[in-house]
Parts: C-alpha cells; sequence; structure tokens
C-alpha cells in the first residue's frame, strides 16, 4: 500500500493547522507557536477521509446498551449547607458531577468553595479532598481556620500534576474534590505548559472520567479572562455539567451567584449572598437588595418585578432625562439593555409624542442587576416620562407590561408570582396590561389597574 506525506502548520498552543506557515495564530493570538509537521495519508482513507468498508479483524464493536433494561436512580444531591448555592445548583451538588465554578479575582472563590466543602464534612462525615496549585498548605489552613471550619474529615493536597492528583482522589475516595485551579494543573500526557489550552482541555476530560468512574463530584475553580469569558477553550464549559459564576455588581457586600450551564437543574436560578467576616451567608430577603427602601417620592423612579428561575424580585428602575448640551443625545443604561432603551425611546417619541430628540436618556436597575425581562419595559417608559416632567410616580405602585412598537402594552408570564411578592412587601397598586386574571382572586389587599395602551397607562398614572 503506497503512502504519502503532507506538509502542515500547527500551533503548538491550540493545535490550530494551516496550510502556510505564518508568525501568529490566527485561532489563539500567539506568536512564534507555528511550526512545520509531517502527516502519513495513506491509501485506506478516501479523499474525504473515509474509511474503506474492510476493517482490520481485531477491531471490536461498541457495546450497544439498550435502554428500557436501564434502571432509572434517583439522584442523590448532597447539601452544601448554603441555600442559596442549592438553589443555583438544582437542590444540592450530584455526586458524580463535574463543576466549573468562574469568576474575577478576589470575588470569593476559595471562600464558597471552602464553606461548601466544611457543611458537606460535617453533615456526611465524609472526606473532601482540597487541592490547589496556587496557595501552599499553610495558607489554605490559614484560610479555612477564619471561616471556621472544622478540619478533621478536610484533606489537602498541594500539586498540579492531574495524574496524581486523580491517583491520590481514588485512594482517599472523597465525596468532593476542589481542584484550585484548573489553570494551574497540568497533565505529562500532553506536551505544553500548565494553563495552555491543550491542557486545560485533557485535564477536565480526565477529572470528569475520575467524576463519572469512581461517582466523586469534582469542583474545578476557573480563571476569566479580562473581557470576563472563562479562560481556556470554549469546549471546557461543554465538557463540565454545570457552570457556575460568583459575580458582585454594586458597592455593597452583597453577590450575585448564577449558572449558565447546568444538566441537573435550571439556568434561570440566581443566589443572592452576603460577605462578612465569617464568610459568605444567604440574604432572606432579596428583594430588598434590589429595592430602595425609602418612601419618599422621587421623579424617574418606578418599580417593578423580574423573574430570575422560580423566584420573583422586585426592582427599582431609574432614569434621568436631561437636556441636550452638544452634539448627538446620549442613550445610557446600566443593567438595561441599551438597544431595547433605544427601541423604547423612538416608541415613546413616534406613539406618545414625549420629545426625548433634544434629551439625554440615562437608565439604571438599582442594586447592580443585569435584566432581559421584556416585563420591565412599561416601566422604564414611565421612568423617563416621569423624570421628563418631574412628576413622581407612587412608591406602593407596581408596574408590569411589555411594551410593542405601536404602542401597545403585551402580557407578563408568571403575573401571579410577581403580584404574590408585591402584595408580600405591602404595594397597594398595581398597574399591568389587560389580561385575565384567573387565580389572583385572593389578592383583595391591592388595587389592579388594567390599561390597553402605553398612553392610557400615562393617564392612569398621572391621576394617581
Amino acid at each position: 500500500m503506497s503512502e504519502k506525506n503532507n506538509t502542515i502548520f500547527v500551533c503548538s498552543k491550540c493545535d490550530a493547522q494551516y496550510s502556510k506557515w505564518s508568525g501568529r495564530c490566527l485561532e489563539c493570538g500567539s506568536w512564534g507557536t507555528i511550526a512545520q509537521e509531517m502527516v502519513d495519508v495513506s491509501d485506506s482513507r478516501s479523499s474525504f477521509g473515509v474509511l474503506d468498508k474492510k476493517l482490520p479483524k481485531n477491531i471490536k464493536g461498541a457495546n450497544i446498551i439498550d435502554l428500557n433494561s436501564v434502571i432509572e436512580t434517583n439522584l442523590s444531591r448532597l447539601a452544601t449547607g448554603i441555600a442559596e448555592v442549592d438553589r443555583v445548583l438544582g437542590g444540592g451538588l450530584v455526586p458524580g458531577s463535574l463543576i466549573l465554578l468562574s469568576g474575577e479575582p478576589g470575588v470569593g472563590k476559595s471562600t464558597i468553595v471552602a464553606q461548601m466543602a466544611n457543611a458537606l464534612a460535617k453533615k456526611s462525615e465524609a472526606t473532601i479532598l482540597y487541592v490547589s496549585g496556587e496557595e501552599s498548605a499553610a495558607q489554605v489552613k490559614s484560610r479555612l481556620d477564619r471561616l471556621g471550619c472544622d478540619l478533621k474529615n478536610l484533606k489537602f493536597v498541594s500539586e498540579i500534576n492531574a495524574e496524581k492528583i486523580i491517583a491520590a482522589s481514588i485512594q482517599v475516595n472523597p465525596i468532593l474534590v476542589i481542584v484550585d485551579s484548573i489553570q494551574t494543573v497540568y497533565s505529562s500526557q500532553v506536551p505544553s505548559e500548565a494553563g495552555s489550552l491543550n491542557q486545560i482541555r485533557a485535564c477536565a476530560v480526565k477529572f470528569l472520567e475520575l467524576a463519572k468512574t469512581h461517582n466523586i463530584a469534582v469542583c474545578l475553580i476557573g480563571h476569566i479572562t479580562k473581557d470576563g469569558q472563562i479562560a481556556g477553550p470554549k469546549s471546557l464549559e461543554h465538557i463540565v455539567d454545570t457552570v457556575i459564576y460568583l459575580e458582585t455588581e454594586t458597592l455593597n457586600n452583597y453577590y450575585i451567584l448564577r449558572t449558565s450551564k447546568n444538566r441537573f437543574g435550571s439556568v434561570n436560578e440566581l443566589g443572592i449572598l452576603e460577605m462578612t467576616g465569617a464568610g459568605f451567608k444567604e440574604v432572606a430577603n432579596p428583594t430588598a437588595v434590589f429595592l430602595e427602601e425609602s418612601d419618599r417620592g422621587l421623579a424617574g423612579s418606578v418599580i417593578s418585578c423580574i423573574i430570575e428561575g422560580t423566584r420573583p424580585f422586585l426592582v427599582d428602575i431609574q432614569a434621568l432625562v436631561t437636556k441636550t448640551i452638544f452634539g448627538y443625545p446620549q442613550r445610557k443604561a446600566s443593567g438595561f439593555d441599551l438597544n431595547r432603551l433605544q427601541v423604547l425611546t423612538a416608541v415613546l417619541s413616534k406613539r406618545q409624542k414625549v420629545n426625548l430628540s433634544s434629551q439625554d436618556v440615562i437608565l439604571n436597575v438599582v442594586g447592580g442587576l443585569k435584566i432581559s425581562d421584556p416585563a420591565l419595559d412599561l416601566a422604564v417608559c414611565l421612568a423617563m416620562v416621569s423624570s421628563l416632567l418631574n412628576l413622581p410616580i407612587d412608591r406602593r405602585m407596581l408596574v408590569l407590561g411589555e411594551v410593542g412598537l405601536g404602542g401597545e402594552l403585551r402580557p407578563v408570564t408568571k403575573l401571579e408570582f410577581r403580584l404574590k411578592e408585591a402584595e408580600k412587601m405591602g404595594f397597594t397598586r398595581v398597574l399591568i396590561p389587560e389580561m385575565k386574571l384567573d387565580g389572583l382572586a385572593k389578592m383583595k389587599n391591592m388595587e389592579i389597574i388594567k390599561v390597553k395602551t402605553l398612553s392610557e397607562a400615562m393617564d392612569a398614572v398621572a391621576k394617581n
């Protein structure tokens, strides 16, 4: 059988392949990493790389499993001891799952995993293995002592070789392995430096095999890049079962825990935590974090409600409309989609004859939340009108509704959950689009005002 050699150029950092040499890799942006390699191409493959019909006799086919014979097992989750973390995970840690926790430097990733490890060790009396390639044993012990952790069932490994870490995990057989961080770990089977794309991918696959084979929950801590993305290949997020982000948006001690992927639960759940001297603790009333406590009338401030997963949050929408001093009018938004703000501004100008062509519009969501819920459209419009006319809106009124391009109002989803949260917080009135209110007859303490258009909503607010 004849053979021939083809020459290709491969990046040593990301394995990208090119037909000619280049000084800079177009995939990962590294300089001087592209080298020439020879590839053997035999006649056993066609020009499209498809194998011939004749296969070697020593190749055994894969086992075929009949799904009807598979016995379903209930996922026995492990409570982490932090209710907000359990909510985001979908009820707790799943044995045999691979979790990726990411966040900015200093946000508290090591702190929260230490608290999780302590709670699991106390409750289950099982071993927790903490692996760190960035800190020494003395540094980790100092943090655990500061958090008041019981060190009885907590074991520490200071190693960055993936094979040695996996061997130690099999020997100890813990219920949870924490790797801090995945960017510092390397595999001796991959000829590249720790933190490279190939190393991160290879180590993640090895830890995935450890989790699935030995039914051990593995939590990987990952760094992020300057643009807020998880450092490493995008396939890292595909390999793991759950991707969690820990972030802070305000000057307060409140932190937000959210998921972008979860094979064992919802990706829409949101956890609110508060940083204290003894670590993170749950926020008993998350609505108070995003709601201005003052009852004074303030022009440009409207209260609305969003849904994150199964939890409603009351949020304060603030708008500031001022006369443009120079050039084109500015549109700025913090926590709200800027494109959506421009659409709503155009609807107000066209349908309601509200002149915003010479006005700067600045919008802010109190508390630092990033919102994409269309139910806030009406609140944003009324906040802009309130600021423009210097007309305060009642702080005990909840405003909900999606605004169409024709100025019409459309129904919102999960209205019952939103109104029950508003009633619990003491709201007396709610402004909503015209829609069916099945199941809301029990809300006798709230006056429900129904409107069909944006014009009717503005009239209703002006009368009250």
